[in-house]
């Protein structure tokens, strides 16, 4: 029997707190990453740093509970990341947030067990992109764009990526294939755009494949896109034809519509808000991780 594919997330975390609900749930796009790849088969790890409080505490207790690898996870002094939503009709509307510890560069030690693994996964809110060149030395790297549509980045990030992903709800298909296709030619090996409820479409060097998604009453619409990137992922890694790779994601994206938090795990809101920003301010004001002296 074949081994479980292998991925470590790096990067990001947060508690997603719903103050309506006076609920936290553990989040961030790394965070749901490892999780979702372990749900979908995989053997996952989490590399990133929280603090211990009950926010930090209750990241690390999930992904121990969801069999994600947290021998990676850093604790540090401050504050755990956090992010506040409002629900909307079942969707999700981001209101403001503090990255708190979250932002760090890898350590020697992060550097040493890439080679260990079939894949790394980080995306734009990892702030990590001056050591994709270090990463895709060491293995296959998936990024997600999420709503980064700007050619330039595309450009800087895609010609170290096996899987580039984007965000692309409400936009119409041939934007959306554009938009795969820029990637594939700036050179992702793959790139995934998911549309919401429009469906996904994957490029690759077999050509484009599409499917719809799956109507379903949503609960909780937050970690959907995260539950899509990872399922797609493994099957790549997985090497399974891309028609049901597409399917079996749409499948995975739909359940998770149908809990709240991206993946469950709710406790008592129990985070200091007074330090909130707008997400127009910390996309603005946030310094990468530190740059690795030579790439």
């Amino acid at each position: 029997m074949s081994r479980s594919v292998r991925i470590l997330a790096f990067g990001d975390n947060v508690v997603d707190c719903y103050r309506d609900q006076n609920l936290m749930f553990p989040g961030g796009n790394c965070v749901n990453h490892a999780v979702f790849a372990r749900r979908a088969g995989a053997d996952t790890a989490y590399a990133g740093a929280v603090c211990d409080d009950d926010a930090g505490r209750l990241i690390r207790r999930a992904l121990i509970e969801e069999g994600v690898d947290v021998s990676s996870l850093r604790i540090e002094p401050g504050q755990t990341a956090y992010c506040v939503i409002e629900t909307q009709d079942g969707d999700r509307v981001f209101v403001g947030a503090n990255l708190g510890v979250s932002i760090i560069a890898p350590s020697g030690d992060d550097l040493a067990r890439l080679s260990d693994f079939d894949a790394v996964h980080t995306g734009r809110s990892s702030h990590v992109d001056a050591w994709l060149p270090r990463f895709a030395g060491l293995t296959k790297v998936s990024y997600d764009l999420a709503t980064v549509h700007d050619p330039e980045r595309i450009e800087q990030v895609a010609p170290h990526c096996f899987l580039l992903a984007f965000s692309a709800g409400g936009t119409a298909r041939e934007e959306a294939l554009e938009l795969a296709q820029r990637a594939r030619a700036a050179g992702a090996r793959w790139s995934l755009v998911t549309r919401g409820v429009e469906g996904a479409l994957l490029v690759g060097e077999a050509g484009v494949c599409e499917v719809p998604a799956q109507a379903v009453d949503a609960v909780d619409t937050l970690g959907a896109g995260d539950t899509y990137i990872a399922s797609v992922l493994v099957g790549l890694l997985d090497n399974r034809h891309p028609e049901a790779i597409l399917k079996e994601a749409t499948d995975a994206a739909a359940k998770t519509c149908l809990m709240r938090g991206a993946f469950g795990h709710a406790a008592p809101m129990s985070v200091d808000l007074s330090n909130i920003m707008s997400l127009e301010e910390i996309y603005r004001t946030t310094s990468p991780a530190g740059a690795p002296a030579e790439i």
